[in-house]
């Protein structure tokens, strides 16, 4: 339920000793506020259902501070602080990190490209994640469990991320994460590169995802995820069980295509949790995902959407997930916007459970967290403001 997407900022320019400062240096302050009245059925083991108030459904609530200087020869300083809370209870989120959804500093060039140092989001979540349906709904377009990071809930901490311009329509990114254990170079690293082109109505990007696993003590037994990415383990119970796999390995596509007041997009996703001798499961875990979707732009106030999503799970333990989601929103102003988004998701086969034992799979929509039963639908009622 975090994105990354920034929408908007309100600029406050940094006053220098020089005149010629003004126009040099600056500073943007944006935030997003998304809460919800949410509605869970089949919310536990019970069945019961649960009312409650929800964040972040569209997009993660953030505030920010943005910043660049002019270094001359077309080159810019340039840093963005950004931290996640949910506006419900005060709470920071992200581990309670200040600066949790993002922090790094970085060097632009209009004609060589952009290179990032810190903690940042990975090439697939910056490339891909605009052409899926969860770009326009969020969380309820999610996978299951989002056993992909297809809802970007994952970041990566001390990477070094470089995206090239954009020439002719197309676009690379390309990050590394050092692990930073000594006599280690691979404990915990991240990896990731994409591509994306964008042309006219259509839109095309992919990219791949790998992350290590920290190693333990010698001797020991994983019991956790830890690394330079945070993981892909908000939803645990569908992937639970592999929070000890010594890597994690993610594959993304996706296309779009607009046109009149419509667009319609396509994705396919294979996410693989691997084993060690050190990890608590002993087969790799496959879950393979296809989606589509449809938007329709009502009037310019107006948006509705449908998707339907269907995900494989095979190798340590087998399932099956059907999801259907749907969405409106409805623009109030430029900031400020209502809205409608729901998902129904029916599981069947088995599901590996965190003790290692096997149990009937249990629905889950997106990132949310909530299961127990082989149904679940979810809705949400919501406003969220920008600035």
């Amino acid at each position: 339920m975090k994105k990354h997407n920034v929408w908007g900022a309100v600029s406050v320019v940094l006053l220098g000793s020089a005149g010629s400062a003004v126009a040099q240096s600056q500073v943007n302050l944006y935030g997003l506020l998304d809460t919800s009245i949410t509605y869970v059925n089949n919310a536990n083991a019970n069945g019961d259902n649960l009312w409650a108030m929800g964040s972040g459904n569209l997009l993660g609530n953030r505030w920010g501070l943005k910043g660049s200087e002019d270094l001359g020869g077309g080159l810019r300083a340039i840093f963005t602080l950004e931290n996640g809370f949910n506006p419900n209870t005060g709470a920071l989120n992200q581990g309670g990190r200040m600066f949790g959804r993002q922090s790094f500093v970085g060097i632009d060039s209009a004609q060589m490209g952009t290179l990032t140092l810190g903690r940042q989001y990975d090439p697939l979540a910056d490339l891909v994640w605009p052409v899926t349906g969860d770009f326009y709904f969020g969380s309820v377009f999610a996978t299951p469990g989002d056993v992909d990071n297809y809802d970007t809930s994952s970041r990566t901490s001390n990477a070094i991320k470089y995206t090239s311009p954009v020439i002719a329509g197309l676009q690379f990114e390309g990050m590394y994460a050092l692990g930073g254990v000594a006599g280690r170079t691979g404990s915990g690293q991240t990896w990731s590169a994409g591509i994306s082109y964008n042309n006219g109505p259509l839109s095309v990007a992919g990219g791949y995802f790998y992350a290590a696993n920290s190693n333990p003590a010698v001797g020991g037994v994983r019991t956790t995820w830890s690394g330079t990415s945070d993981g892909t383990f908000d939803g645990s119970l569908v992937n639970g069980a592999y929070i000890s796999a010594k890597s994690i390995g993610i594959a993304r596509a996706a296309a779009r295509y607009s046109f009149a007041a419509f667009n319609v997009g396509i994705d396919y996703s294979n996410a693989l949790y691997r084993p060690d001798g050190m990890s608590t499961f002993a087969s790799t875990e496959k879950y393979d995902t296809g989606r589509g979707y449809l938007t329709f732009q009502a009037d310019p106030r107006l948006l509705f959407g449908v998707g339907y999503s269907f995900t494989r799970a095979t190798g340590d333990a087998g399932a099956r997930y059907h999801q259907v989601s749907l969405g409106a929103d409805y623009t109030l102003s430029k900031r400020t916007d209502i809205y409608l988004v729901g998902a129904w998701q029916k599981a069947n086969g088995s599901q590996r459970t965190t003790t290692g034992g096997l149990q009937d799979a249990q629905a889950s929509v997106g990132s949310y967290g909530y299961g127990g039963k082989s149904t679940q639908s979810v809705v949400a009622l919501g406003l969220r403001h920008k600035f």
